[in-house]
């Protein structure tokens, strides 16, 4: 893929014609405009998923289409971790660089989606959430990024190359919460009540030994905060569900990308290929367990709802780290940056509930939020709150 010809130093852009897809004039989105992952299909622009490997064919998104017939017109096409299969940014292409702080990761895969919304290249970004993809580089730079309930439809997954089809999503990242507010409003037809926190019931997951100290004091910190706007505070516990996670994700990988890996030189870095092989060895017995896992998890997940109306939780275990960092320090000691990360956002994608990250009182460290299957907009409504 041809070099932008437009500065672009963190390597957010996979894509940006000469002019943007205009927007439908007059509709509630006019005047927005948002940044694609180089996921979704567009019609007439090119689809890499930034990796140089044999891609399957991707319709049109028809989330793309409603948001230009919206009146919002879309900018160009985003880098991510190559073919969405990992949460620092890394790809064929370059990687990208985080908006703010040279050298560091932005968080991915949603990655270039981050770095044009923080650096106001366009209003919005449409990205995907399949681990963590949404809220983790909207965690890490300063950004609201919103992850829907599953299947949920405002946000289809249609026209999108699938990574995990069990896990993966749709959904925004942006700046102003206000922004995410009006697009969630239009693709829906609804409009999202005000929320009270008074008396709301918020279980605190803070689990111990896997954050660092600047990740306790951004969750101590929002959690004084929702209990300042009269939330009622109860301690949570969640395990650690990537014994089904990443199984599950590794051989529906495998699957999307049977044909690249049929070929004597599927074109994937070593790292993704590592993986989609392992996904690919996988039997049955091995992914029946792992589906009996997740639901064993989800039953979990209801019983905590079934005693908290939300949950406030970790979205990150540390700030952003160096470009090659491969281990960071937490409370409970040294660990590889990427299942420190995933086993914190992974189960809400894998489990299909609805989550926000929003922006902490530290730098580059947000958290998130996480309400019961179908309350999106008591959810957003909540968020709008605390957003101000």
């Amino acid at each position: 893929m041809p070099a932008p010809s437009f500065s672009d130093p963190r390597r957010a852009w996979a894509y940006r014609p000469a002019d943007p897809l205009p927007g439908v004039p007059g509709g509630p989105l006019a005047g927005l405009t948002f940044s694609v992952k180089d996921l979704f299909g567009v019609a007439g622009w090119p689809l890499s998923a930034s990796t140089r490997a044999l891609l399957p064919e991707v319709a049109p998104s028809p989330l793309v289409t409603h948001l230009l017939q919206l009146g919002a017109s879309a900018a160009g096409k985003t880098h991510l971790h190559e073919i969405a299969m990992g949460i620092l940014g890394a790809n064929a292409f370059g990687g990208t660089e985080h908006p703010f702080l040279p050298g560091h990761v932005t968080g991915g895969s949603s990655s270039g989606a981050a770095v044009t919304a923080a650096l106001e290249q366009v209003d919005f970004a449409l990205g995907t959430d399949t681990g963590g993809s949404i809220r983790i580089p909207a965690a890490w730079c300063g950004l609201y990024g919103y992850k829907p309930t599953k299947d949920h439809p405002a946000w289809p997954t249609a026209g999108v190359l699938p990574l995990s089809p069990t896990c993966d999503h749709a959904g925004p990242l942006a700046r102003e919460f206000g922004t995410i507010m009006r697009v969630h409003e239009a693709l829906s037809g609804e409009t999202v009540p005000p929320q009270d926190w008074a008396g709301l019931r918020v279980g605190v997951w803070h689990p111990q030994g896997w954050l660092g100290a600047d990740a306790q004091q951004a969750l101590s910190g929002m959690a004084q905060r929702l209990e300042q706007l009269g939330a009622v505070l109860q301690p949570v516990t969640l395990p650690d569900m990537l014994d089904a996670y990443s199984p599950i994700v590794g051989h529906e990988a495998a699957q999307v990308h049977a044909a690249a890996l049929a070929q004597a030189d599927p074109g994937f870095s070593p790292e993704i290929l590592e993986k989609l092989r392992a996904g690919q060895a996988l039997g049955p017995a091995e992914m029946q367990a792992a589906y009996a896992r997740r639901e064993e998890y989800r039953t979990l997940l209801a019983g905590v709802f079934s005693s908290c109306d939300l949950l406030l939780a970790p979205a990150v275990p540390c700030c952003p780290p160096r470009i090659g960092v491969e281990e960071v320090a937490l409370a409970g000691g040294p660990a590889n940056i990427r299942p420190a990360v995933l086993r914190l956002t992974a189960p809400f994608s894998m489990l299909g509930s609805p989550a926000v990250a929003v922006p902490s009182a530290v730098d580059w460290l947000g958290v998130q939020l996480v309400a019961p299957w179908g309350e999106d907009a008591r959810l957003l409504g909540l968020v709008r709150e605390l957003a101000g």
